[in-house]
């Protein structure tokens, strides 16, 4: 099994819409289903998110699309055959968010191809950061780290799986070792030139 460290790093995102934050944001609650149509320097493709899968989680997601914090965000490790896994990283903003923790949840949904969950390190962690599944990986239905079992997928790309196919992949688990450049957005980006980025993220389909 490949070494899976979700961590929560403080990453810079490579682009100059910096994400804002008001507490308020936090309490907003998500429709029961809706869609989301992520813009990427590869093309767009869009993720299906069922509320009742991961109530907390998906609040969160929700609020994070909704207030534009994925804008100018960054596929910063794309491991082949695992997983894309992506943020917004303005360190200053993500201390704000993670004030506002996100209790564990249980699995409903498996970590098949192209669903999509929250990163993690330990216990009420799943916060910022998400990873698409590039194939069936359903060790992360049942697996445990530091006492949580399982990554709670929240929904599943509908569109556009071949677009995340094509990300940058070429650095592998590279990039989760320079934690180092993490804080000088110009280094980072310097060394991995070609990661992809997020132009945009936009709820585009609601239901209640």
């Amino acid at each position: 099994m490949k070494k899976l460290l979700l961590c929560l790093l403080p990453l810079l995102v490579v682009g100059c819409k910096e994400p804002n934050f008001d507490a308020a944001w936090t309490k907003e609650q998500a429709p029961d289903r809706f869609s989301v149509e992520f813009e990427t320097t590869k093309g767009n493709f869009t993720i299906e998110v069922t509320r009742d899968l991961s109530p907390k989680a998906v609040d969160r997601f929700y609020q994070l699309v909704q207030h534009d914090y994925f804008d100018n965000g960054i596929f910063y490790r794309v491991v082949p055959d695992f997983v894309a896994q992506f943020g917004n990283t303005n360190s200053g903003v993500m201390e704000q968010w993670r004030t506002v923790k996100i209790p564990d949840e249980p699995v409903k949904l498996k970590n098949q191809k192209g669903a999509v969950s929250f990163a993690r390190f330990g216990p009420d962690t799943r916060d910022l950061e998400l990873f698409i599944n590039l194939k069936n990986n359903l060790v992360l239905d049942t697996v445990n780290f530091e006492g949580v079992r399982g990554f709670p997928a929240i929904g599943q790309v509908r569109e556009g799986m071949d677009v995340v196919e094509k990300l940058y992949g070429g650095y592998g688990e590279q990039t989760m070792s320079d934690e180092n450049l993490y804080t000088d957005r110009a280094a980072f980006y310097q060394k991995y030139p070609k990661l992809d980025l997020i132009k945009s993220a936009h709820v585009i389909e609601a239901k209640r």
